[in-house]
């Protein structure tokens, strides 16, 4: 995989979302799979300081990087380079933080969903939550299969999916860099001599496979 020696802007885009540039406007409306009044909408959520919203929604900090971000400039970011929406992306990650012995917490997910995600303006019923996540597991193995299918093909060189694979990590890390998880570079170029060494060996086996069928 080619080395990175320096982080390179991801675009404009990418920094207002991260950024947070626009303010969330009064007449936005309510994102897809919502299930409380519109009106709801226009009012802004508890404050942290509420006791009625639970100690754990108060101290959640994973998307505090998104202040002030609307939902509509963090989901067009996502569907120009990826599969997944804004609303399946967060609600994949408060499923994984809010997971309990017995299960997720579905319900406190939809109940304070304004409260742990800055962009998402409205609250969700559990059956939405569970339907999000569903939506973010399908779409990951769908793109799984069609990555592995074209990296196995011998549709591309070598070369072109070593350039392939540093393109998708660049988006990858920085999504989880949004969510709050600070990667060292040590980390980093760990990660990518990983990901080239599976991918070196995804490439050997399929070699071996398709001259096998030959």
């Amino acid at each position: 995989m080619r080395r990175r020696t320096e982080r390179r802007p991801m675009s404009d885009d990418a920094t207002a979302a991260e950024e947070g540039v626009e303010r969330r406007s009064t007449d936005e409306g309510v994102e897809h799979g919502s299930t409380s009044d519109p009106a709801a909408s226009a009012q802004s959520g508890p404050s942290t300081a509420d006791e009625s919203v639970p100690a754990d929604v108060r101290k959640y900090e994973r998307f505090k990087k998104m202040d002030g971000a609307q939902y509509d400039r963090v989901n067009s970011f996502l569907r120009d380079r990826t599969y997944v929406t804004a609303r399946e992306w967060a609600i994949a990650r408060l499923c994984v933080d809010f997971r309990t012995e017995t299960g997720v917490e579905m319900t406190k997910i939809g109940e304070n969903l304004p409260e742990l995600v800055p962009f998402m303006t409205d609250t969700y019923s559990p059956q939405a939550v569970n339907q999000a996540r569903a939506s973010f597991e399908e779409k990951v193995q769908k793109a799984g299969a069609t990555f592995l299918y074209g990296a196995m093909s011998g549709f591309f060189t070598a070369e072109e999916l070593d350039e392939m694979m540093y393109e998708v990590t660049e988006v990858a890390k920085f999504l989880l860099e949004v969510e709050g998880v600070d990667l060292s570079v040590a980390e980093e170029l760990d990660a990518e001599d990983r990901i080239s060494e599976v991918m070196r060996e995804v490439r050997e086996s399929s070699e071996e496979l398709r001259d096998d069928l030959e």
